[in-house]
């Protein structure tokens, strides 16, 4: 007898035979080189860039991408140009970076496994206030954070950059961490308690060593977006060897709006490597982190 279940699959099957072979490589094909079209197009200013580094500056806009002359001059110029080895400013963004990340991942992962797991009187009005804080724009909060960490006297330290992260801040963060607590079994936490286990013990011992993808997205992004920022460390740090890679690129640009631009691009450049680095070490833990925790 001839079912509705078995015919189906069946009439998938002839129609399949009766495309033509072909057509689904042409089709395969011609989204393949759509693809290849738009990652061109989008890596073309980044490799206008590195082909810029190594032109001088009055060749930059005068030439085409690959003709004119070529010199290794713009990366030993704009290594010094700033008064201070551009080593400083690698190292302030790093560290940066590092504390950012380190911050992060001790204050979110406890705030998350708090909202997760934790019973307490007010959680869901906290859990709602801190998703509130993901839609508050940054700039909001600019005038009275700045006044009070003038007031304690932290400007122009790395203490108004490093601290807040140290107090779960980021809500994007401690949301994606919920996300992933929350799809772990109550049983191993309720196995753990007929075990001795308390609180932390839970946190430290079970959850932590399975929320390693999250903690790997919420460290990489932390890291990335710590090196990266520009308008925090332009507000607070004025000290020239305090400087983030952001702010000593911006450096090269002079009160008229001209630029030392050969330098520019080549530190500019050279800026790119360990966020590059980072991803492509990071990245099969960050296609785990992202999948597993429902972001899409």
């Amino acid at each position: 007898m001839i079912t509705l279940a078995t015919a189906v699959p069946g009439i998938k099957r002839q129609r399949a035979a009766e495309r033509p072979k072909g057509s689904g490589r042409t089709r395969r094909t011609g989204i393949h080189l759509a693809i290849i079209a738009v990652g061109c197009v989008m890596l073309y200013p980044l490799l206008w860039m590195l082909v810029s580094s190594f032109k001088p500056t009055d060749s930059i806009f005068t030439t085409s991408l690959f003709s004119g002359p070529w010199t290794l001059s713009n990366y030993v110029q704009g290594w010094n140009q700033l008064g201070y080895p551009f080593t400083r400013f690698f190292l302030n963004s790093f560290l940066l970076g590092l504390l950012a990340a380190a911050g992060n991942l001790i204050s979110c992962s406890l705030a998350a496994y708090a909202f997760a797991r934790m019973e307490f009187r007010g959680r869901k009005l906290f859990f709602a206030l801190m998703l509130g804080t993901i839609m508050l724009p940054f700039h909001v909060t600019i005038v009275p954070q700045y006044i009070m960490f003038h007031w304690l006297g932290w400007v122009n330290t790395f203490l108004p950059l490093v601290l807040p992260k140290f107090l779960a801040v980021d809500g994007f963060f401690v949301f994606l961490m919920v996300q992933f607590i929350r799809g772990l079994p109550r049983e191993l936490d309720e196995a753990a308690r007929i075990d001795g286990c308390g609180s932390f013990a839970i946190f430290w011992r079970i959850i932590i060593p399975l929320m390693r993808p999250a903690l790997a997205v919420a460290g990489v992004f932390s890291f990335i977006w710590s090196y990266n920022e520009f308008f925090s460390p332009l507000l607070y740090l004025t000290d020239q060897k305090l400087f983030t890679m952001p702010l000593a690129l911006n450096s090269f640009l002079d009160s008229t709006g001209e630029s030392n631009w050969g330098p520019m691009f080549a530190m500019a450049v050279l800026s790119l490597v360990p966020l590059f680095v980072v991803f492509l070490v990071a990245q099969k833990h960050l296609v785990e982190g992202i999948a597993t925790t429902g972001i899409k």
